[in-house]
C-alpha cells in the first residue's frame, strides 16, 4: 500500500529528499500504520502522519509540493483472490502473504484522486500558538484549545470531558 500510494503522487525518496513533500493520513489502528510508517517515515510525531479513526484499511498519500494526493483503500476481495494464486498453501495467513508479493496492485488496492486541505495548525514544524487553559493549568498547542464561557481558552479535556479521571 505504502508504496503503490507513493508511487501514485510522485514521492520517490520519502525518508530522504523528498521527506519534507509527504503528508500521510491513515484511517485505521492496526499493524498496516506500522507498515505505513516504516515505509514512508511519516509518524505522528513528526507531523507528517494523521490518524482518522474511521477504522478502514486505508490511507491518503499527499504530496504538499504538488497538491496531489491519492486515497488507497485495501481491496477486502484480494483475501479471497489469494486462494487462487496459492491454493496448495493451506494456513491462510502465510496463503495471503506469498500471494499479496505476486497479486497486482489493482487486485490488492482501490485507489481514487482526492483533494485534501492540510490546516496551517496541521502541519509539520513548531507550533504555531501555545496557550494555557485556565482550569488545569496545562499547555494547548496548535489551536486545540476551545473557548471556554467567559472566551477564555479551555483544553478539550476541560472543556467537555477527558478520557481519563484524575484519583
Amino acid at each position: 500500500m505504502a508504496i503503490y500510494g507513493l508511487r501514485g503522487v510522485g514521492i520517490r525518496d520519502p525518508k530522504g529528499a523528498d521527506r519534507k513533500s509527504l503528508y500521510l493520513f491513515v484511517e485505521i489502528d492496526r499493524c498496516a500504520t506500522d507498515a505505513l510508517q516504516s515505509v514512508t517515515g511519516c509518524s505522528l510525531g513528526k507531523r507528517t502522519m494523521r490518524f482518522v479513526d474511521y477504522g478502514k484499511m486505508a490511507a491518503t498519500f499527499l504530496n504538499l509540493s504538488t497538491g496531489r494526493a491519492l486515497r488507497v483503500v485495501a481491496r477486502e476481495e484480494a483475501r479471497e483472490l489469494a486462494r487462487d494464486y496459492f491454493p496448495h498453501i493451506r494456513d491462510k495467513y502465510r496463503q495471503q502473504l506469498e500471494a499479496y508479493k505476486v497479486m497486482p496492485d489493482e487486485e490488492l488496492f482501490e485507489a481514487m484522486e482526492v483533494q485534501v486541505q492540510v490546516a496551517p495548525e496541521d502541519m509539520p514544524g513548531r507550533p504555531l500558538r501555545r496557550v494555557q487553559c485556565v482550569r488545569c493549568a496545562e499547555w494547548v498547542q496548535d489551536s486545540r484549545d476551545v473557548p471556554g464561557p467567559d472566551g477564555r481558552p479551555l483544553c478539550r479535556a476541560c472543556a467537555s470531558g477527558a478520557y481519563y479521571r484524575r484519583p
